[in-house]
């Protein structure tokens, strides 16, 4: 099913089955099956359109996706939306089994989506328990490759993981497409690009047995590092007096205390700013794109061809003198000269006590057991950092790996965004509750305002998707469609 291997047996049986002239079977890069002009009447496709056009509709957005969905479609009583289900999930549902040679459940699993401009499906697999052949019905107007909202096929590597789109199937009025859920079947609705069209379609799953997953692939984790030598200086050259100032970082430290997250408006000095924006622009950088597309999609910097200046920004991030501006700034001991006494400890007991039961936390361990766990064995403060671009198309996901490793951290964001780069464009920072839906706080891109988010292990994050909206203004845009960010985890 991933390209190395001969097609299943059932195919040869399921071109038999139906005229070819309006089917087309293919195994690669998973089988998948198009049935052009799957219901015989006109008359009923129209009608179905305007039945589901009539339905309410309600926006869902998270990380994987942004688009409308109907109200619950499986006791709807409206003839032609009833009629379909019936014939879906009775006869048709019957002859797929025999075709598989497995035998599908009665379970009824259907929903009608609108995909409308910037609207998106981003790189997944479907897998769930009991999901075995997906569905797509398109009911759309006359569509191009121009509009977007193709369904993208991706190939896999040898450890199931998604690599890129080998095929792109355009949406067409009455085609039922139908794919195997498996390991491999990772796929994508692309961005709707049109402003003038709506992509309508039903869609579920026909349920039975799973095919066997194998072990889930682990990335290696991140390396992490401590500070860097560098003393005040580096401080004094780069950051802005006022955060210098002890009084101020002390201000800084009990709002930080209370909420967990604060943004430091106009950070770096205003020239130093500037010329890292500029500096950020220039052709030597090489930029690599950070996959797989089933976690994340953008682009980060080889440290060795940055220019002069990026790179001492990239230094002073990771600089002792910032560790201990850091700490100052928290109260978390990121450098040894941060007080360790008792009246510290119920500072971070306290802070520690907001976070459980406010913005960036959802633990059910007491805050206050966790820190005495990590104060055992005191360890050196660490960091891990990149120089991320975000565009047109670039996101991050939430994923199992990711809350498997969750643990409390320091998150920091310094972007270089531009003044008119705009919320609706996305790229913007969610904290979530694992496994929970609602989002506890949304950071977005501000010029030269550092990002601070103190989060325990219950808390996720994701970029959401970068829409067309961010490549579509003027020419003289001084976003010129992307933003660039130093993202940095420090670790106590």
């Amino acid at each position: 099913t991933n390209g190395t291997q001969p097609c299943p047996p059932w195919t040869t049986h399921y071109l038999c089955c139906l005229c070819a002239g309006d089917l087309e079977l293919d195994c690669h890069p998973f089988p998948h099956c198009i049935i052009k002009n799957f219901l015989g009447s006109e008359t009923f496709v129209e009608n179905l359109q305007r039945e589901l056009l009539e339905l309410n509709f309600h926006e869902k957005s998270n990380d994987l996706y942004k688009f409308k969905q109907s109200d619950d479609l499986r006791k709807r009583t409206e003839p032609h939306i009833a009629g379909l289900r019936a014939a879906l999930f009775g006869r048709f549902r019957s002859w797929l089994g025999e075709v598989l040679g497995v035998e599908l459940e009665p379970t009824v699993d259907i929903s009608c989506a609108k995909y409308e401009y910037t609207d998106v499906l981003l790189c997944h697999d479907d897998e769930l328990e009991g999901r075995r052949i997906a569905f797509i019905l398109y009911l759309v107007p006359p569509w191009q490759s121009s509009d977007g909202g193709t369904l993208d096929l991706y190939t896999t590597d040898s450890n199931f993981q998604p690599q890129s789109i080998v095929k792109s199937l355009i949406p067409s009025l009455n085609t039922l497409v139908l794919f195997e859920v498996s390991p491999v079947s990772f796929h994508q609705v692309s961005e709707v690009l049109t402003q003038d069209k709506c992509r309508l379609s039903l869609s579920g799953w026909f349920h039975g047995p799973s095919l066997e997953r194998p072990p889930r692939h682990i990335e290696p984790p991140v390396p992490r590092s401590p500070h860097l030598p560098r003393d005040e200086t580096l401080l004094l050259e780069w950051v802005n007096p006022v955060y210098l100032d002890i009084s101020y970082q002390e201000q800084i430290q009990e709002e930080f205390e209370d909420s967990s997250e604060i943004q430091l408006k106009d950070f770096l000095k205003e020239e130093k700013f500037r010329e890292v924006r500029e500096a950020l622009r220039l052709t030597q950088i090489q930029w690599t794109r950070r996959g797989p597309p089933n976690k994340r999609c953008y682009e980060a910097a080889s440290l060795d061809t940055l220019p002069q200046c990026v790179s001492a920004c990239w230094e002073l991030l990771r600089s002792e003198a910032f560790f201990l501006l850091l700490s100052n700034f928290t109260g978390l001991r990121l450098h040894y000269l941060c007080p360790a006494d008792d009246d510290d400890d119920n500072k971070d007991e306290e802070r520690e006590d907001v976070l459980d039961g406010k913005a960036m936390g959802s633990s059910t361990e007491s805050p206050s057991s966790a820190n005495t766990s990590r104060e055992k064995e005191p360890s050196t403060p660490v960091c891990c950092g990149e120089l991320r671009r975000w565009s047109h198309g670039s996101y991050t996901l939430l994923h199992d790996a990711e809350a498997a490793r969750a643990e409390y951290a320091l998150d920091l964001v310094l972007p270089f965004c531009g003044a008119d780069w705009q919320s609706e464009f996305g790229g913007f920072t969610c904290y979530v509750a694992n496994e929970e839906d609602e989002e506890l706080l949304t950071v977005y891109p501000e010029d030269n305002s550092l990002a601070l988010v103190y989060r325990d292990k219950e808390t996720l994050k994701f970029v959401k998707h970068v829409n067309h909206k961010s490549s579509s203004g003027s020419a003289n845009s001084s976003t010129y469609g992307a933003f660039y960010d130093f993202s940095f985890v420090y670790y106590e």
